[in-house]
């Protein structure tokens, strides 16, 4: 199991961007697939999860509204459009992947669920 973001950058506040997960070595539908956001020296916190084979989808309540997750099967890639882009949105993006069930709130919310992961891109909002 192989994923690599990118996407990330400098961008000013109310800006936008689309970060992109490209995966390997699985087949996309039978995984679920997390966004984490590691502010810097903050803990990683869960930000989107999606599994194709169901469905599911899940944001955590402060993202609702400005961040969606999306997948392109055909390119084995999972997106993470963030708009609106705040000042806190700063820090290192992570994707991961996991034989979830479905995107419950555990998966969407704790990195300890999710056993692979690739390295981060970062995202820094300032003016």
């Amino acid at each position: 199991v192989q994923l690599q973001a990118s996407g990330g950058g400098l961008v000013q506040p109310g800006g936008s961007l689309r970060l992109s997960c490209a995966t390997s070595g699985f087949t996309l539908d039978d995984y679920a697939i997390g966004w984490f956001h590691q502010a810097p020296e903050k803990e990683r916190e869960g930000v989107s999860c999606l599994r194709s084979a169901d469905g599911s989808l899940d944001y955590v309540d402060s993202v609702k509204g400005r961040f969606t997750i999306s997948r392109d099967n055909a390119k084995n890639t999972v997106y993470l459009q963030i708009d609106s882009l705040k000042p806190e949105d700063t820090g290192v993006y992570y994707c991961t992947a996991a034989q979830a069930p479905h995107c419950s709130y555990y998966y969407t919310h704790y990195a300890s669920f999710w056993p692979f992961w690739g390295q981060g891109t970062q995202v820094t909002v300032s003016s």
